[in-house]
């Protein structure tokens, strides 16, 4: 036993095979975009997933099975998702800065008008609304399972923490419907580059929090969390509502806004 309340790490391949995994994803990404070939990306891709499954497991291990963290790790632990959200805010900072800066005064090359003359843009109250409506939703419904947690009530918890998981991919079906429905692309003036890299990092994040919420789902349906040891659930649980707030901003300032 250790005579301090913090977690001194084994040692792990797991950020090796990370580091190498995401090497081989851009190197992949550049095969695909100008040689028409997806084997490095899927072969990168397999090495990601493979290593996030192991790499989870052994977290679970430590959290669940052999109580190394304790309320001092956990405290830096909600610290560091904490800066996480942070740093993430900024970066779609970015997307929104390079949204005004070309919409509010827009240059001689795209007409000096906004939207661009040629894009024909979505009706904000169709698909957009109804996702704004399903997020929403499902901020509700992440906070029920929360707090469904705190007193004890298992079913709920259950029912609450399904729930939002569904949302989250219903959300991210309707956006695919959605993409495959533009009459623009990304290569279509800034409008195309603006909407497509800010509403398409934003669906990734709702790609990456339905997965958060679902390791979370799998490990309440196996007993790993409690009352007061589920700072994995929570940090999901911040990262949704995260994902959240900047889709009211997206939906407001480009889908409305930008029309």
């Amino acid at each position: 036993m250790n005579n301090h309340p913090f977690h001194l790490v084994d040692k792990s391949p797991w950020p090796l095979t990370g580091s190498i995994g995401l090497l081989t994803l851009m190197l992949g990404m550049i095969m695909w975009f100008h040689k028409i070939n997806m084997n490095l990306f899927l072969f990168s891709m397999m090495i990601i997933i493979l290593t996030m499954i192991q790499w989870w497991r052994d977290v679970t291990r430590e959290s669940t099975f052999q109580g190394l963290h304790t309320m001092k790790v956990m405290s830096g632990m909600k610290m560091g998702m904490l800066l996480f959200i942070v740093s993430e805010i900024l970066f779609f900072l970015s997307f929104f800065w390079a949204f005004f800066h070309s919409s509010l005064s827009p240059s001689m090359e795209i007409g000096l008008i906004w939207p661009p003359k040629g894009i024909i843009t979505f009706n904000p109250m169709n698909i957009p609304m109804l996702n704004t409506m399903i997020l929403l939703s499902s901020g509700v419904t992440i906070t029920w399972a929360h707090n469904s947690l705190i007193n004890k009530n298992y079913t709920e918890m259950i029912q609450g923490t399904l729930l939002t998981v569904i949302l989250g991919i219903y959300f991210s079906m309707l956006q695919l419907y959605e993409y495959m429905e533009s009459t623009f692309c990304i290569s279509d003036s800034v409008y195309g580059s603006t909407f497509f890299v800010a509403t398409g990092f934003h669906g990734l994040h709702v790609i990456i929090g339905t997965m958060f919420i679902t390791i979370s789902l799998i490990r309440m349906i196996s007993l790993h969390m409690s009352k007061k040891h589920h700072v994995g659930f929570e940090a999901s649980a911040w990262y949704w509502h995260f994902v959240d707030v900047v889709w009211l901003f997206l939906y407001i300032s480009i889908y409305w806004w930008g029309n």
